[in-house]
């Protein structure tokens, strides 16, 4: 398996964040199985151009999220138990993604107002101080 540059400008303070982020939706899009091995640390880092301490942090946090299991003879591989979306959700994700790419929208506002209505229809989100209802 090959990575590509996928650090956005959002996370340039965090790369090893958002090279979780990205492990973890290639496992949680069933991408990436049970059982398949994740590169090296010093490849990733090398692929991504980071430090390989910085890729090393992003596997400590899929292995302390129980999404990887790293062994010295095995390496680093997708843990059996790792979850996968239900492909009705991934097939919603994928027609979010094809109208947003369409229409020219930027991924950032996607993620940006994904985040927003979700933690809205958890009770989480940020109110309008109006108290009426957001656009989303």
């Amino acid at each position: 398996m090959t990575t590509q540059r996928v650090l956005s400008p959002a996370d340039e303070t965090s790369p090893a964040l958002d090279i979780y982020r990205q492990f973890r939706g290639l496992i949680a899009s069933g991408q990436l199985g049970a059982g398949e091995r994740l590169p090296t640390v010093r490849q990733t880092a090398s692929e991504l151009g980071v430090a390989a301490g910085t890729a090393a942090k992003a596997y400590k946090l899929l292995e302390r999220d129980g999404l990887v299991v790293t062994r010295t003879a095995a390496g680093t591989r997708v843990a059996e138990s790792a979850a996968v979306l239900p492909r009705a959700v991934i097939r919603h994700i994928r027609d979010l993604v094809a109208a947003a790419d369409a229409t020219g929208v930027n991924s950032d506002d996607v993620i940006d107002v994904l985040r927003v209505v979700w933690q809205a229809s958890s009770g989480l989100g940020i109110q309008p101080a109006d108290g009426g209802e957001s656009p989303a």
